[in-house]
């Protein structure tokens, strides 16, 4: 598989996208199973809610450094969220 670089202005393809809901749901599993809140969450990464809702629905994505301190929140490894 290429990887070919794409302006900022294209949105990315859909199998990005399907992947980026896929680890929004491992998060979402993963903070329901530690009984945590998304106010929790998002107040201890530190994020706004809606930022962090974003992420956990798919519809934004979130860089590595949000993704570890949002993994480290939740008690899990980063591999269990992108997995």
């Amino acid at each position: 598989m290429s990887v070919e670089s794409v302006p900022r202005s294209t949105p990315p393809p859909e199998w990005v996208l399907a992947r980026r809901r896929q680890i929004g749901d491992q998060i979402r599993a993963a903070r329901l199973h530690a009984n945590l809140t998304q106010e929790q969450v998002a107040h201890l990464v530190p994020m706004d809610r809606a930022t962090y809702n974003r992420i956990e629905q798919g519809h934004a994505s979130a860089g590595i450094d949000t993704l570890i301190l949002i993994a480290h929140v939740i008690g899990v490894d980063l591999a269990h969220l992108v997995r």
